[in-house]
């Protein structure tokens, strides 16, 4: 059984998954309507990862007998100045996500819940490769200045982006 304390924190940061998910969509329908597709697809395959990261807090928290609590979503940004401008957003985003995620884990390992520790390992690992591929992407960006025959071809690797389902 899990702790209240716990279960209500697991309940935001799912709640907080799903607003990830969110906000990689309106990032998505942004990089479409300028005709960055590979970028929408890259930021669309994010959409799905947070989606499983969400599942996989929803379901944990049903296998420790916890009550999931789904809450409203925010509306996301949905304008932004341009391709850097949304890869500093990303990266502000995810370092949100990671201090999210170790005050979790400062919290299971407080109540001594090994089971949920051992979960946010999972987590915690994850961040470190969210913000490493956007800071390399963000960081190739700048280099190109966000534009040019270097902006259609990092599109263009982004494109090659696809979705893979977690354990």
């Amino acid at each position: 059984m899990i702790s209240k304390t716990l279960e209500k924190e697991l309940n935001n940061q799912l709640n907080a998954e799903l607003y990830s998910a969110y906000l990689y969509l309106s990032m998505a329908a942004y990089l479409s309507q300028k005709n960055l597709n590979g970028f929408s697809n890259w930021t669309k395959v994010q959409f799905e990862e947070e989606q499983s990261h969400a599942n996989k807090l929803f379901q944990y928290i049903l296998d420790r007998g916890g009550k999931v609590e789904l809450k409203q979503i925010n509306q996301p940004k949905s304008e932004w100045n341009g391709i850097i401008d949304i890869f500093e957003n990303i990266l502000k985003h995810e370092q949100y996500i990671t201090s999210r995620i170790n005050e979790l884990v400062d919290i299971a390992m407080s109540e001594k819940d090994h089971a949920t520790v051992a979960l946010m390992q999972w987590y915690v690992n994850e961040q470190v490769e969210e913000e490493a591929t956007v800071s390399d992407i963000l960081d190739q960006l700048k280099l190109i200045e966000g534009k040019g025959s270097g902006l259609f071809m990092l599109d263009r690797e982004a494109k090659q982006r696809v979705f893979k389902p977690i354990n």
